[in-house]
């Protein structure tokens, strides 16, 4: 059936024509407005994706809100979170969130790649974790060397401890083929996969790693928590957690990034002036893990690894393109331009 259309011109429109075809522009206008209201508000709220919000390895963000510290820079923030830093990542790279909370190792790994991501605060100083082996493997495992035919869990494939991992078997003498690596997340799933004898050694952070050493379940094989530590591990320091953001982003969102920037030192500061009961009480009562005492313990054993204010220590980028070209033919072979994975450009207008 065929349907026809009638066009009105303005010349032949009568006065009642011409009041209603007003009308109807008028309210298809209110529509469209109102339609674009709340896509003009959620462009203005800033996700930031946390590669697994309740370890003390990513404490700021959390603290932060807590804290009111983005509500006070001005800031309509979100939290979400991944059980693993290259999870976080693939969300920024898929434009789901604006900032990720995660290893600032990912800005070389994806340069390398051709993607530009920037991190605008750093958040630690060192890793902030360790590599445990089973209770029942620990006399005969005793260095990475030992590895071999092992089975070491991760927190995610790609993840920035299986960074750490690979790098540390390579500098033991092994290869890559000499051991297999198991994805098990952190925190329950990593005990759990311990408890079952799926993984041999595993890397995990804070709380788990006091969670494991007070039930006795594993033990500590390579400890990179302390400055001492990771010079030891890696051979110097080894910048971790930090707040990346897609080159671009930062390029045309300046103000919001200065934001971020201010929230999160701030935030440092904080943790810098305050002790670890305190610290312990702005957090949810469920990243305790059922036992506050072992949460506070972990959280005062941890506060050297947090950075004062924020900035990127003289020399870590290179130690970490270090560490990374060490097993990664990728980055080896490649014009890594360090001055384009980190800025202290924000921090550094901080008062």
């Amino acid at each position: 059936m065929r349907h026809a259309v009638r066009v009105f011109s303005s010349a032949r429109a009568t006065p009642l024509r011409r009041a209603l075809v007003a009308a109807g522009v008028t309210a298809i206008t209110a529509c469209a407005l109102a339609l674009a209201a709340p896509q003009a508000h959620a462009a203005d709220k800033i996700i930031i994706m946390v590669g697994g919000i309740n370890k003390l390895i990513y404490l700021p963000p959390k603290l932060a809100e807590s804290l009111g510290y983005f509500k006070e820079a001005g800031l309509d923030v979100e939290l979400q979170s991944q059980p693993a830093g290259v999870d976080a990542e693939n969300e920024l790279l898929a434009g789901a969130v604006q900032a990720v909370v995660g290893y600032y190792d990912h800005s070389i790994d994806l340069q390398s790649k051709g993607k530009e991501v920037t991190s605008i605060t750093q958040l630690l100083l060192v890793p902030g974790g360790m590599e445990m082996v089973r209770a029942d493997l620990a006399d005969s495992v005793r260095s990475m060397a030992d590895l071999k035919g092992k089975t070491l869990g991760v927190t995610g494939l790609g993840s920035s401890s299986s960074f750490l991992a690979q790098y540390l078997a390579s500098r033991a003498g092994l290869k890559s083929g000499d051991y297999s690596m198991l994805p098990v997340g952190a925190g329950n799933t990593l005990i759990a996969a311990m408890k079952q004898k799926r993984v041999d050694v595993a890397w995990t952070t804070e709380p788990t790693t006091s969670i494991l050493l007070s039930t006795g379940a594993a033990k500590v094989l390579v400890d990179m928590s302390s400055v001492d530590g990771t010079r030891a591990a890696l051979g110097g320091l080894y910048p971790a957690s930090s707040v990346y953001v897609h080159r671009s982003w930062m390029n045309s969102h300046k103000a919001e990034a200065q934001k971020l920037a201010t929230a999160f030192v701030k935030t440092l500061r904080y943790i810098q002036t305050h002790s670890a009961e305190e610290i312990a009480d702005k957090m949810p009562k469920d990243y305790y893990g059922g036992n506050k005492a072992i949460y506070v313990q972990a959280l005062k054993a941890s506060l050297p690894m947090y950075s004062p204010d924020g900035k990127m220590p003289a020399g870590g980028p290179e130690q970490v393109l270090k560490v990374m070209a060490g097993f990664n033919p990728n980055i080896k072979g490649k014009n890594i331009d360090l001055s384009k994975t980190y800025t202290n450009e924000f921090v550094d207008q901080v008062k």
